[in-house]
């Protein structure tokens, strides 16, 4: 699936965010959005995601078969975001189960595979009231990571990570983003300098 943004703005009061952002994301690719703290990243990330509404211009979503229709995007998309929150009753088995209820996980893995692989193992019946910021962050990867969708979006992904959370989410990355179209917000170089595009949000000010 590609995102054609066309004119697109976003404003706060009075404020532009951004403005007369044209741009196309192309599936397969990996973009990295990048600028200052407060300087309009994720909320860029946002109305790609179809979070927060745009105030001007417009954003299509075409797959194989044509423009997605509107409100329904939602399907292809998935996100990681510190300001995500969990539903910290559940464990991470629930969390994961929880979520792929309503957007399902890729089928070769099952749900222990996917906690071993980000390295929450044992803790995969523990409530996420006693997880560290590290163990929801990675928790937050997998559900991103793992999801069955085409769309992947990560905003400022290695927020709360030491060395070995870093190294994990730079295998995720290299092993299961292949098919996908990937676009991070971050002005931290190590979680984007993958990337094959970079756009910055100063220029559409």
């Amino acid at each position: 699936m590609n995102i054609c943004l066309t004119n697109t703005g976003k404003r706060f009061n009075r404020e532009w965010i951004f403005r007369h952002c044209s741009y196309e994301f192309s599936v397969g690719k990996k973009y990295a959005i990048t600028g200052p703290n407060g300087s309009g990243k994720s909320t860029l990330l946002q109305v790609i995601a179809g979070a927060t509404l745009h105030n001007e211009g417009t954003i299509t979503y075409k797959n194989e078969q044509g423009t997605t229709d509107e409100g329904k995007h939602y399907k292809s998309i998935s996100i990681a975001t510190s300001y995500l929150e969990l539903i910290e009753e559940m464990t991470a088995k629930e969390m994961l189960e929880f979520h792929a209820s309503f957007k399902p996980l890729i089928e070769f893995i099952g749900i222990s595979d996917i906690l071993q692989i980000v390295g929450l193992e044992k803790a995969i019946n523990k409530q996420l009231r006693y997880f560290s910021s590290g163990m929801k962050q990675r928790l937050k990867l997998a559900q991103a990571f793992f999801s069955n969708a085409p769309i992947l979006l990560l905003d400022e992904p290695t927020t709360n990570l030491d060395a070995d959370g870093i190294a994990l989410y730079q295998n995720l990355i290299t092993n299961y983003t292949a098919q996908k179209l990937v676009i991070i917000s971050s002005n931290v170089k190590q979680e984007y300098d993958f990337c094959e595009e970079t756009i910055e949000i100063g220029k559409y000010k």
